[in-house]
């Protein structure tokens, strides 16, 4: 964790900050991530919560059993080329199951000592869209001014309804605090709301592109829809053909975890780490993989220290 002499090396232009953490089709995290790769991104600091977690489980290898440990929160940045707003990505491994307010009031704190000038969530929509449907965008803004701001996007307000969780909560505390931002909410299906849906993602980062000027290639994780609209339709196709009783079939290996992986597909996972540790334009890829085999969670620390310092 970074000293506060390091804080002091750090000179930030009127930086805005994207906060995510796991949701429903990991829309947000997803988004920041792909944000991580394609602006090669680094660690600004760790943000210490864990007073406000509890640890729920231990982990077991090869029988011996440790204590697990708490969510890790972690601040990423880049400095702006055009010397406008720098920008600055909060990731959480998860959200505590009390004490959302008292997480968003000590997150608030250090976004104002960072002079965070806008603040944004990105979240997840769930309605009965059709899978391979386009995903839009759904926005909720901290007060009526910043809502306007957001009028050029032509995106769907939430009218009624709330937003659970930090999602939430983070913007009305912030809001509370004289930080002005926005949620923006990419539409999934509900009936696949587990599993990653990139589309929704994509839509949102397009988005936040608009927004901020940001020039990103978007062509992997269009490929990545693309891949995942193919699957959506086959899987409802074999809903279709054998009725309700072949629902539940996802289209992701159902994999638990890191010591299930095939020798092979092991091999693939080092080799892909050795590659974002080169060039961090892979790492999305990279999470991809990871997903796909459903060990994102075993990998997510050392994932996310490939972002700790400048690629090799």
């Amino acid at each position: 964790m970074q000293t506060d002499a390091d804080r002091e090396k750090v000179e930030l232009t009127r930086p805005w900050m994207v906060a995510a953490w796991p949701g429903m089709g990991a829309v947000g995290i997803n988004a920041c991530i792909y944000l991580l790769s394609r602006l090669d991104m680094t660690l600004l600091e760790e943000f210490d919560a864990g007073d406000l977690f509890d640890v729920d489980h231990v982990e077991v290898r090869e029988g011996v059993l440790r204590l697990g440990r708490r969510p890790r929160h972690r601040f990423f940045h880049q400095k702006d080329p055009n010397g406008q707003h720098d920008l600055i990505v909060f990731l959480g491994e998860a959200q505590p199951s009390d004490g959302v307010a008292r997480f968003s009031q000590r997150l608030i704190v250090r976004a104002k000592e960072l002079n965070i000038e806008k603040l944004f969530t990105f979240a997840a929509m769930a309605t009965n869209m059709h899978p391979r449907g386009d995903s839009r965008v759904f926005v909720a803004a901290t007060n009526e001014q910043d809502l306007a701001a957001l009028g050029h996007l032509h995106l769907e307000t939430l009218d009624d309804g709330n937003i659970g969780g930090l999602n939430g909560v983070l913007l009305g505390v912030a809001a509370q605090n004289g930080l002005g931002g926005a949620c923006f909410l990419g539409e999934i299906p509900a009936a696949f709301s587990q599993v990653p849906f990139p589309k929704a993602s994509l839509a949102v980062l397009e988005v936040f592109s608009s927004l901020t000027g940001l020039s990103l290639d978007f062509e992997e994780l269009r490929e990545e829809s693309r891949e995942v609209d193919e699957h959506l339709r086959q899987v409802l196709e074999r809903l279709e053909q054998s009725g309700p009783e072949a629902g539940g079939e996802e289209f992701i290996p159902e994999i638990p975890g890191e010591d299930r992986l095939s020798m092979a597909h092991r091999d693939q996972v080092e080799e892909l780490f050795m590659e974002a540790e080169k060039d961090r334009s892979k790492a999305f890829e990279l999470k991809r993989q990871l997903d796909r085999y459903g060990v994102f969670k075993d990998y997510e620390d050392r994932f996310l220290d490939l972002f700790r310092s400048e690629a090799g």
